[in-house]
Protein backbone atom coordinates (compact mmCIF):
# COMPACT_ATOMS: atom_id res chain seq x y z
CA UNK A 1 0.00 0.00 0.00
CA UNK A 2 2.72 2.25 1.02
CA UNK A 3 4.27 2.01 -2.42
CA UNK A 4 0.97 3.00 -3.93
CA UNK A 5 1.13 6.11 -1.86
CA UNK A 6 4.78 6.77 -2.77
CA UNK A 7 4.06 6.32 -6.45
CA UNK A 8 1.21 8.66 -6.17
CA UNK A 9 3.83 11.42 -4.12
CA UNK A 10 5.86 11.03 -7.58
CA UNK A 11 2.93 11.26 -10.14
CA UNK A 12 1.35 14.51 -8.10
CA UNK A 13 4.79 16.32 -7.84
CA UNK A 14 5.43 14.96 -11.88
CA UNK A 15 2.01 16.91 -12.50
CA UNK A 16 3.01 19.92 -10.64
CA UNK A 17 6.07 20.01 -12.68
CA UNK A 18 4.79 19.78 -16.15
CA UNK A 19 2.03 22.63 -15.11
CA UNK A 20 4.94 24.95 -13.87
CA UNK A 21 3.45 28.28 -15.94
CA UNK A 22 -0.44 26.99 -14.99
CA UNK A 23 -0.11 26.73 -11.17
CA UNK A 24 2.83 29.61 -11.12
CA UNK A 25 5.03 27.63 -9.25
CA UNK A 26 8.71 26.86 -10.36
CA UNK A 27 9.51 23.35 -11.13
CA UNK A 28 12.35 23.21 -9.00
CA UNK A 29 10.32 23.92 -5.81
CA UNK A 30 7.89 20.74 -6.91
CA UNK A 31 10.71 18.75 -7.74
CA UNK A 32 12.92 19.00 -4.41
CA UNK A 33 9.46 18.31 -2.37
CA UNK A 34 8.58 15.35 -4.19
CA UNK A 35 12.03 14.09 -4.10
CA UNK A 36 12.48 14.83 -0.33
CA UNK A 37 8.82 13.09 0.68
CA UNK A 38 9.63 10.17 -1.83
CA UNK A 39 12.48 9.32 0.29
CA UNK A 40 10.78 10.18 3.82
CA UNK A 41 8.44 8.00 3.08
CA UNK A 42 10.16 5.12 1.75
CA UNK A 43 12.31 5.50 4.92
CA UNK A 44 8.98 5.54 7.40
CA UNK A 45 7.86 2.22 5.59
CA UNK A 46 10.96 0.52 5.61
CA UNK A 47 9.86 -2.22 7.23
CA UNK A 48 7.36 -3.17 4.23
CA UNK A 49 9.59 -2.04 1.40
CA UNK A 50 13.11 -3.04 2.12
CA UNK A 51 14.22 -6.75 1.29
CA UNK A 52 16.01 -7.93 4.64
CA UNK A 53 18.05 -10.33 2.99
CA UNK A 54 20.15 -7.39 0.99
CA UNK A 55 20.12 -5.54 4.08
CA UNK A 56 21.99 -8.93 6.17
CA UNK A 57 24.16 -9.20 2.67
CA UNK A 58 25.55 -5.54 2.49
CA UNK A 59 25.93 -5.17 6.41
CA UNK A 60 27.72 -8.16 6.40
CA UNK A 61 25.61 -9.46 9.21
CA UNK A 62 22.77 -12.11 9.82
CA UNK A 63 19.53 -11.64 11.75
CA UNK A 64 16.24 -13.26 12.11
CA UNK A 65 14.05 -10.67 13.02
CA UNK A 66 13.81 -7.11 11.44
CA UNK A 67 16.24 -4.95 12.86
CA UNK A 68 14.81 -1.46 11.89
CA UNK A 69 17.66 0.43 13.23
CA UNK A 70 19.35 -1.40 10.80
CA UNK A 71 16.91 -1.41 7.43
CA UNK A 72 17.23 2.58 8.01
CA UNK A 73 21.30 2.64 8.31
CA UNK A 74 21.05 0.71 5.11
CA UNK A 75 18.46 3.09 3.13
CA UNK A 76 20.51 6.49 4.44
CA UNK A 77 23.72 5.25 4.75
CA UNK A 78 23.77 3.07 1.69
CA UNK A 79 21.22 3.69 -0.67
CA UNK A 80 20.74 7.57 -0.49
CA UNK A 81 24.12 7.82 -0.59
CA UNK A 82 24.76 5.93 -3.39
CA UNK A 83 22.50 7.86 -5.37
CA UNK A 84 23.61 11.07 -4.05
CA UNK A 85 27.01 10.33 -5.27
CA UNK A 86 25.51 9.55 -8.80
CA UNK A 87 23.39 12.86 -8.81
CA UNK A 88 26.53 14.93 -7.56
CA UNK A 89 28.53 14.27 -10.17
CA UNK A 90 25.97 15.32 -12.71
CA UNK A 91 25.38 18.31 -10.81
CA UNK A 92 28.78 19.27 -10.57
CA UNK A 93 29.31 18.85 -14.27
CA UNK A 94 26.49 20.84 -14.92
CA UNK A 95 27.45 24.41 -12.52
CA UNK A 96 30.99 23.80 -14.00
CA UNK A 97 29.84 23.74 -17.75
CA UNK A 98 27.36 26.73 -17.45
CA UNK A 99 29.80 28.90 -15.57
CA UNK A 100 32.28 28.41 -18.20
CA UNK A 101 29.27 29.41 -20.98
CA UNK A 102 28.16 31.91 -18.92
CA UNK A 103 31.92 33.38 -18.80
CA UNK A 104 32.14 33.37 -22.43
CA UNK A 105 28.60 35.04 -22.66
CA UNK A 106 29.98 37.93 -20.21
CA UNK A 107 32.64 38.43 -22.36
CA UNK A 108 30.46 38.73 -25.20
CA UNK A 109 32.34 35.77 -27.06
CA UNK A 110 29.00 34.42 -29.03
CA UNK A 111 29.49 37.97 -30.68
CA UNK A 112 32.58 36.46 -32.87
CA UNK A 113 29.96 34.35 -34.80
CA UNK A 114 26.95 36.17 -34.69
CA UNK A 115 28.73 39.42 -36.20
CA UNK A 116 29.27 37.67 -39.43
CA UNK A 117 25.68 36.46 -40.42
CA UNK A 118 25.28 39.67 -42.48
CA UNK A 119 22.39 37.47 -45.42
CA UNK A 120 18.54 38.90 -45.58
CA UNK A 121 17.35 35.95 -47.75
CA UNK A 122 14.86 34.27 -45.41
CA UNK A 123 16.07 30.82 -46.81
CA UNK A 124 19.41 31.47 -46.49
CA UNK A 125 19.33 32.62 -43.38
CA UNK A 126 16.90 29.78 -41.82
CA UNK A 127 19.36 27.05 -43.00
CA UNK A 128 22.62 29.23 -41.67
CA UNK A 129 21.21 29.86 -38.09
CA UNK A 130 19.56 25.82 -38.03
CA UNK A 131 23.27 24.77 -39.28
CA UNK A 132 25.35 27.06 -35.98
CA UNK A 133 22.64 25.95 -33.72
CA UNK A 134 23.00 22.31 -34.87
CA UNK A 135 26.92 22.22 -34.13
CA UNK A 136 27.39 24.78 -31.59
CA UNK A 137 24.59 23.10 -29.57
CA UNK A 138 26.89 20.25 -29.54
CA UNK A 139 29.62 21.85 -28.41
CA UNK A 140 27.98 24.06 -25.47
CA UNK A 141 24.51 22.56 -24.93
CA UNK A 142 20.86 22.91 -26.45
CA UNK A 143 19.83 25.26 -23.88
CA UNK A 144 22.44 27.95 -23.75
CA UNK A 145 22.36 27.63 -27.93
CA UNK A 146 18.87 28.05 -28.01
CA UNK A 147 19.06 31.43 -26.28
CA UNK A 148 21.95 32.63 -27.84
CA UNK A 149 20.56 32.29 -31.24
CA UNK A 150 17.28 33.09 -30.30
CA UNK A 151 18.39 36.70 -29.47
CA UNK A 152 20.33 36.69 -32.38
CA UNK A 153 17.13 36.50 -34.30
CA UNK A 154 15.64 39.24 -32.12
CA UNK A 155 18.56 41.22 -33.16
CA UNK A 156 18.02 40.66 -37.14
CA UNK A 157 14.07 39.91 -37.61
CA UNK A 158 11.44 42.63 -37.38
CA UNK A 159 8.52 40.67 -37.96
CA UNK A 160 7.35 38.79 -34.99
CA UNK A 161 5.78 35.73 -36.99
CA UNK A 162 9.27 35.39 -39.11
CA UNK A 163 10.96 35.31 -35.44
CA UNK A 164 8.79 32.70 -34.14
CA UNK A 165 9.29 30.16 -37.25
CA UNK A 166 13.27 31.12 -36.77
CA UNK A 167 13.23 30.19 -32.99
CA UNK A 168 10.73 26.95 -33.48
CA UNK A 169 13.05 25.58 -35.92
CA UNK A 170 15.91 26.51 -33.59
CA UNK A 171 14.61 23.99 -31.14
CA UNK A 172 13.90 21.41 -33.49
CA UNK A 173 18.40 22.02 -34.33
CA UNK A 174 19.86 22.52 -30.57
CA UNK A 175 17.97 19.60 -29.56
CA UNK A 176 19.13 17.23 -32.31
CA UNK A 177 23.00 18.93 -32.27
CA UNK A 178 22.74 18.43 -28.39
CA UNK A 179 21.83 14.37 -29.47
CA UNK A 180 24.78 13.14 -30.41
CA UNK A 181 27.34 14.88 -28.36
CA UNK A 182 27.95 13.80 -24.29
CA UNK A 183 28.21 17.45 -23.07
CA UNK A 184 25.50 18.53 -26.01
CA UNK A 185 22.11 17.60 -23.96
CA UNK A 186 21.53 16.28 -20.72
CA UNK A 187 20.66 13.59 -21.43
CA UNK A 188 23.12 11.93 -23.44
CA UNK A 189 25.81 13.77 -20.38
CA UNK A 190 23.58 11.45 -17.69
CA UNK A 191 24.17 8.39 -20.45
CA UNK A 192 27.80 9.33 -20.61
CA UNK A 193 28.51 9.50 -16.98
CA UNK A 194 26.75 6.33 -15.88
CA UNK A 195 28.65 4.64 -19.08
CA UNK A 196 25.69 3.19 -20.90
CA UNK A 197 27.59 5.55 -23.85
CA UNK A 198 31.20 6.57 -24.71
CA UNK A 199 32.31 9.68 -26.70
CA UNK A 200 33.18 8.05 -30.09
CA UNK A 201 30.53 5.76 -30.27
CA UNK A 202 27.56 8.14 -29.83
CA UNK A 203 28.93 10.91 -32.11
CA UNK A 204 29.52 7.94 -35.28
CA UNK A 205 26.49 6.37 -34.51
CA UNK A 206 24.01 9.10 -33.40
CA UNK A 207 25.33 12.40 -35.48
CA UNK A 208 24.02 11.38 -39.22
CA UNK A 209 20.03 10.62 -37.35
CA UNK A 210 20.38 13.60 -35.52
CA UNK A 211 21.67 15.83 -38.81
CA UNK A 212 18.01 14.16 -40.55
CA UNK A 213 16.15 15.07 -37.90
CA UNK A 214 16.93 19.11 -38.62
CA UNK A 215 17.36 18.58 -42.40
CA UNK A 216 14.55 16.91 -43.38
CA UNK A 217 12.10 19.76 -41.77
CA UNK A 218 14.30 22.64 -43.28
CA UNK A 219 13.81 20.90 -46.72
CA UNK A 220 10.12 20.72 -46.28
CA UNK A 221 9.94 24.35 -45.43
CA UNK A 222 12.22 25.22 -48.38
CA UNK A 223 9.54 25.73 -50.90
CA UNK A 224 7.58 28.08 -48.81
CA UNK A 225 10.81 30.75 -47.04
CA UNK A 226 10.73 32.89 -49.94
CA UNK A 227 11.69 36.78 -49.99
CA UNK A 228 13.87 38.24 -47.57
CA UNK A 229 13.59 39.06 -44.21
CA UNK A 230 13.38 42.54 -42.58
CA UNK A 231 15.71 44.20 -40.12
CA UNK A 232 14.44 45.69 -36.97
CA UNK A 233 14.90 49.50 -36.68
CA UNK A 234 17.90 50.08 -33.98
CA UNK A 235 17.62 52.35 -31.02
CA UNK A 236 20.24 53.91 -29.78
CA UNK A 237 20.50 52.63 -26.36
CA UNK A 238 22.51 51.29 -23.53
CA UNK A 239 21.75 47.85 -23.88
CA UNK A 240 23.84 45.00 -22.77
CA UNK A 241 27.95 45.96 -23.08
CA UNK A 242 30.59 43.72 -21.91
CA UNK A 243 33.19 46.33 -19.86
CA UNK A 244 36.69 46.71 -20.63
CA UNK A 245 36.77 43.93 -22.87
CA UNK A 246 39.16 43.91 -25.59
CA UNK A 247 38.74 42.29 -29.06
CA UNK A 248 41.68 40.06 -28.06
CA UNK A 249 40.77 38.88 -24.52
CA UNK A 250 36.93 38.43 -26.74
CA UNK A 251 38.76 36.01 -28.66
CA UNK A 252 40.79 34.22 -25.94
CA UNK A 253 37.75 33.73 -23.60
CA UNK A 254 35.66 32.25 -26.55
CA UNK A 255 38.37 30.03 -28.02
CA UNK A 256 39.64 29.07 -24.48
CA UNK A 257 36.02 28.47 -23.29
CA UNK A 258 35.10 25.75 -26.11
CA UNK A 259 38.53 24.38 -26.12
CA UNK A 260 38.04 23.88 -22.22
CA UNK A 261 34.49 21.95 -23.12
CA UNK A 262 35.89 19.98 -25.82
CA UNK A 263 39.22 19.08 -23.59
CA UNK A 264 36.40 17.36 -20.96
CA UNK A 265 35.67 13.99 -23.24
CA UNK A 266 39.87 13.68 -23.58
CA UNK A 267 40.35 14.35 -19.79
CA UNK A 268 38.32 11.26 -19.09
CA UNK A 269 39.16 8.91 -21.82
CA UNK A 270 43.11 9.64 -20.95
CA UNK A 271 42.61 9.51 -17.03
CA UNK A 272 39.27 7.20 -16.54
CA UNK A 273 38.30 9.36 -14.00
CA UNK A 274 34.24 11.09 -13.72
CA UNK A 275 33.73 13.77 -16.54
CA UNK A 276 32.98 16.37 -13.57
CA UNK A 277 36.52 15.86 -12.40
CA UNK A 278 37.66 17.11 -16.30
CA UNK A 279 34.89 19.83 -15.83
CA UNK A 280 36.16 21.20 -12.53
CA UNK A 281 39.94 21.38 -14.10
CA UNK A 282 38.19 23.12 -16.97
CA UNK A 283 36.07 25.66 -15.17
CA UNK A 284 39.34 25.74 -12.71
CA UNK A 285 41.56 26.74 -15.44
CA UNK A 286 39.10 29.54 -17.32
CA UNK A 287 38.51 30.86 -13.29
CA UNK A 288 42.56 31.44 -13.70
CA UNK A 289 42.61 32.84 -17.03
CA UNK A 290 40.01 35.86 -15.89
CA UNK A 291 41.89 36.37 -12.91
CA UNK A 292 44.98 36.65 -14.80
CA UNK A 293 43.36 38.69 -17.78
CA UNK A 294 41.45 41.36 -15.39
CA UNK A 295 44.38 41.69 -12.36
CA UNK A 296 44.70 45.31 -13.22
CA UNK A 297 41.75 46.56 -14.11
CA UNK A 298 39.27 48.27 -11.33
CA UNK A 299 37.61 45.76 -9.06
CA UNK A 300 34.02 46.64 -10.74
CA UNK A 301 35.27 45.01 -13.83
CA UNK A 302 37.13 42.04 -12.32
CA UNK A 303 33.57 41.57 -10.41
CA UNK A 304 31.50 41.63 -13.31
CA UNK A 305 34.17 39.26 -15.76
CA UNK A 306 35.43 36.89 -13.41
CA UNK A 307 34.40 33.72 -12.73
CA UNK A 308 33.36 34.39 -9.01
CA UNK A 309 30.98 37.21 -10.24
CA UNK A 310 29.75 35.30 -13.40
CA UNK A 311 28.86 32.05 -11.01
CA UNK A 312 26.08 34.02 -9.71
CA UNK A 313 24.26 34.43 -12.82
CA UNK A 314 24.17 30.59 -13.74
CA UNK A 315 20.78 29.15 -13.39
CA UNK A 316 21.06 27.39 -10.39
CA UNK A 317 17.12 26.36 -10.03
CA UNK A 318 17.83 24.17 -13.15
CA UNK A 319 20.42 22.85 -10.77
CA UNK A 320 18.26 22.34 -8.09
CA UNK A 321 15.50 20.93 -10.30
CA UNK A 322 17.78 18.14 -11.44
CA UNK A 323 18.85 17.49 -7.84
CA UNK A 324 14.96 16.75 -6.87
CA UNK A 325 13.89 14.50 -9.94
CA UNK A 326 16.81 12.69 -9.44
CA UNK A 327 16.33 12.35 -5.90
CA UNK A 328 12.57 10.98 -6.53
CA UNK A 329 13.55 8.74 -9.14
CA UNK A 330 16.20 7.82 -7.02
CA UNK A 331 13.58 6.23 -4.24
CA UNK A 332 11.47 4.83 -6.86
CA UNK A 333 14.53 3.03 -7.92
CA UNK A 334 16.07 1.72 -4.29
CA UNK A 335 12.46 -0.01 -3.24
CA UNK A 336 11.99 -1.86 -6.70
CA UNK A 337 9.31 0.13 -7.97
CA UNK A 338 10.95 0.37 -11.52
CA UNK A 339 12.11 -3.13 -11.47
CA UNK A 340 8.58 -3.81 -11.57
CA UNK A 341 8.49 -1.65 -14.35
CA UNK A 342 10.54 -3.09 -16.42
CA UNK A 343 9.43 -6.89 -15.80
CA UNK A 344 5.71 -5.29 -16.76
CA UNK A 345 7.53 -3.66 -19.73
CA UNK A 346 9.07 -7.46 -20.55
CA UNK A 347 6.14 -9.18 -20.72
CA UNK A 348 3.82 -6.49 -22.66
CA UNK A 349 6.33 -5.15 -25.32
CA UNK A 350 8.75 -8.28 -25.27
CA UNK A 351 12.29 -6.34 -24.96
CA UNK A 352 14.38 -9.30 -25.61
CA UNK A 353 13.69 -8.29 -29.46
CA UNK A 354 15.46 -5.54 -31.08
CA UNK A 355 11.80 -4.46 -32.70
CA UNK A 356 10.61 -4.42 -29.16
CA UNK A 357 13.64 -2.16 -28.15
CA UNK A 358 12.90 0.07 -30.62
CA UNK A 359 9.24 0.78 -29.93
CA UNK A 360 10.51 1.19 -26.39
CA UNK A 361 12.89 3.69 -27.36
CA UNK A 362 10.94 5.91 -29.55
CA UNK A 363 8.21 5.83 -27.47
CA UNK A 364 10.45 7.06 -24.92
CA UNK A 365 11.24 9.95 -27.16
CA UNK A 366 7.68 11.03 -27.88
CA UNK A 367 6.76 10.58 -24.24
CA UNK A 368 9.38 13.47 -23.41
CA UNK A 369 7.62 15.60 -25.48
CA UNK A 370 5.02 15.72 -22.95
CA UNK A 371 6.92 15.53 -19.68
CA UNK A 372 10.46 16.20 -18.75
CA UNK A 373 13.16 13.92 -20.41
CA UNK A 374 15.62 13.58 -17.43
CA UNK A 375 13.12 11.89 -15.28
CA UNK A 376 12.11 9.64 -18.27
CA UNK A 377 16.00 9.06 -18.59
CA UNK A 378 16.48 8.80 -14.90
CA UNK A 379 14.17 5.76 -15.08
CA UNK A 380 15.13 3.95 -18.08
CA UNK A 381 18.95 4.03 -16.20
CA UNK A 382 17.13 2.75 -13.24
CA UNK A 383 14.69 0.17 -14.94
CA UNK A 384 17.51 -1.30 -16.89
CA UNK A 385 21.06 -2.34 -15.70
CA UNK A 386 23.92 -2.32 -18.07
CA UNK A 387 24.09 -6.04 -19.44
CA UNK A 388 26.80 -7.37 -21.62
CA UNK A 389 25.70 -9.30 -24.47
CA UNK A 390 22.62 -7.81 -24.82
CA UNK A 391 20.83 -4.81 -26.23
CA UNK A 392 21.30 -3.16 -23.38
CA UNK A 393 25.27 -3.57 -23.40
CA UNK A 394 27.33 -0.43 -22.90
CA UNK A 395 26.93 1.31 -26.69
CA UNK A 396 23.79 -1.40 -27.21
CA UNK A 397 21.17 -0.39 -29.18
CA UNK A 398 18.74 0.48 -26.27
CA UNK A 399 21.29 3.33 -24.92
CA UNK A 400 22.76 4.68 -28.31
CA UNK A 401 18.92 5.15 -29.30
CA UNK A 402 17.67 6.16 -26.19
CA UNK A 403 20.25 8.98 -26.73
CA UNK A 404 18.90 10.20 -29.61
CA UNK A 405 15.20 9.77 -28.80
CA UNK A 406 14.74 11.43 -25.29
CA UNK A 407 17.25 14.02 -26.99
CA UNK A 408 15.10 15.32 -29.98
CA UNK A 409 11.62 13.57 -29.21
CA UNK A 410 11.14 16.85 -26.75
CA UNK A 411 10.80 18.52 -30.14
CA UNK A 412 7.58 17.59 -31.03
CA UNK A 413 5.78 19.97 -28.53
CA UNK A 414 7.38 23.40 -26.99
CA UNK A 415 6.74 22.59 -23.47
CA UNK A 416 8.61 18.92 -23.85
CA UNK A 417 12.45 20.44 -23.94
CA UNK A 418 14.55 23.52 -22.09
CA UNK A 419 15.04 25.06 -24.92
CA UNK A 420 11.54 25.00 -26.44
CA UNK A 421 10.38 26.21 -22.77
CA UNK A 422 13.45 29.07 -23.50
CA UNK A 423 12.00 30.18 -26.53
CA UNK A 424 8.49 30.51 -25.12
CA UNK A 425 9.68 32.55 -22.84
CA UNK A 426 12.15 34.81 -25.22
CA UNK A 427 9.85 35.53 -28.21
CA UNK A 428 6.40 34.55 -26.10
CA UNK A 429 5.27 31.74 -28.55
CA UNK A 430 1.98 30.48 -27.65
CA UNK A 431 1.16 26.63 -27.43
CA UNK A 432 -0.98 26.14 -30.33
CA UNK A 433 1.35 28.68 -33.00
CA UNK A 434 3.86 25.94 -32.36
CA UNK A 435 1.55 22.59 -32.26
CA UNK A 436 0.35 24.09 -35.82
CA UNK A 437 2.93 25.10 -37.09
CA UNK A 438 6.52 23.17 -35.79
CA UNK A 439 4.97 20.27 -34.36
CA UNK A 440 4.73 18.64 -37.78
CA UNK A 441 8.02 19.03 -38.86
CA UNK A 442 9.43 18.30 -35.73
CA UNK A 443 8.02 15.09 -35.10
CA UNK A 444 8.35 14.31 -39.33
CA UNK A 445 12.32 14.59 -38.57
CA UNK A 446 12.43 12.87 -35.32
CA UNK A 447 10.72 9.81 -37.31
CA UNK A 448 13.11 10.46 -39.97
CA UNK A 449 15.93 10.63 -38.01
CA UNK A 450 15.12 7.49 -35.74
CA UNK A 451 14.23 5.44 -39.28
CA UNK A 452 17.68 5.97 -40.08
CA UNK A 453 19.54 4.61 -36.94
CA UNK A 454 17.62 1.64 -37.35
CA UNK A 455 18.57 1.09 -41.39
CA UNK A 456 22.61 2.16 -40.03
CA UNK A 457 22.25 -0.20 -37.10
CA UNK A 458 21.20 -2.90 -38.88
CA UNK A 459 23.75 -2.13 -41.67
CA UNK A 460 26.47 -2.26 -38.89
CA UNK A 461 25.48 -5.49 -37.04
Amino acid sequence: MMEYIIVLVFVVGYVAIALEHKIHINKAASALVTGVICWALYALSSSQLVNWNDVAHHLGISFSNPDKEKVLEYISDHQLLEHLSEIASILFFLIGAMTIVETIDAHGGFSIITNRINTTSRLSLMWLVCGLTFFMSAALDNLTTTIVMASLVRKMVANYKDRWLFAGMIVIAANAGGAWSPIGDVTTTMLWIGKQITTVRIITMVFIPSLVCIVVPLLLLTRSLKGNISHPVIKVSSGHSYPAVTPKEKKIIFVGGILLLLFVPVFKAVTHLPPFMGMMLSLGIMWIATEMLHRKKPFAVQRELSVIGVIRKIDMASVLFFLGILLAVGSLQSMGTLKHLATFLDHTIGIEHKSGIILLALSIGLFSSVVDNVPLVAAAMGMYPIQPGTYFEQDGLFWEFLAYAAGTGGSALIIGSAAGVAVMGIERITFGWYFRKIAPLALIGYLSGALIYVLQYNIFH
